[in-house]
């Protein structure tokens, strides 16, 4: 059996049992209430979600797209920083690099307080940026890091590539008496960083 097959691995083939039983496509049912669901705690699982996104498990790579929006349909942060996979019957903790997931396409409309931006993440979500879906950024070892929130405080990294896009579109706002550099979309307008320091 290969490393990302399901049945080589007695808690993925539980998980992948049980995200039968439950139906969940995603695409056609919506997210499953991971939120209502409080099994026992059943120890950690040998996955790890890299910066770039990508899903590994026993250290090498799941190549099956389909199982990768399946496990992600069913990620949870726990109150104290942990992410686990969690199903009613389960819940083990995985390991995450950066952010749970990737925000690697972005389409853009209209400009100043009418933008909207849309993104695609590596698990094909569309979300759209607003008050909803916030922008945060933080400063990382290789400069600034975008992140935009998915559900429920989990957090899509943006690539580099779009990253210097969302900068470009910025602008200088003052708040409450603080001037601002950041950028509108969905009718919010997200703070990269105060003016002085967006230089």
């Amino acid at each position: 059996m290969t490393s990302d097959d399901p049945s080589d691995d007695p808690a993925l083939a539980r998980l992948s049992a049980a995200l039968g039983a439950i139906g969940t496509d995603p695409a056609k049912r919506g997210l499953p209430p991971v939120e209502r669901w409080n099994p026992e705690h059943c120890g950690d699982i040998d996955i790890r979600i890299a910066a770039d996104g990508t899903w590994f498990h026993n250290g090498s790579p799941i190549r099956r797209p389909k199982l990768v929006k399946l496990f992600a349909s069913i990620l949870r942060r726990e109150p104290d920083g942990s992410t686990v996979l969690v199903t009613p019957a389960e819940r083990v903790r995985i390991q995450v690099d950066d952010a749970p997931f990737a925000a690697v396409e972005m389409a853009v409309e209209g400009a100043g307080e009418a933008r909207r931006i849309a993104f695609r993440t590596n698990v094909d979500d569309l979300v759209p940026a607003g008050a909803e879906h916030r922008l945060r950024f933080e400063d990382g070892a290789e400069g600034l890091k975008p992140y935009l929130h998915v559900r429920r405080d989990l957090w899509a990294l943006v690539s580099r590539p779009l990253t210097y896009d969302l900068v470009e579109m910025g602008e200088a706002r003052a708040i409450d008496g603080q001037e601002w550099f950041g950028l509108w979309a969905g009718g919010h307008f997200h703070r990269i960083a105060p003016a002085g320091e967006a230089a």
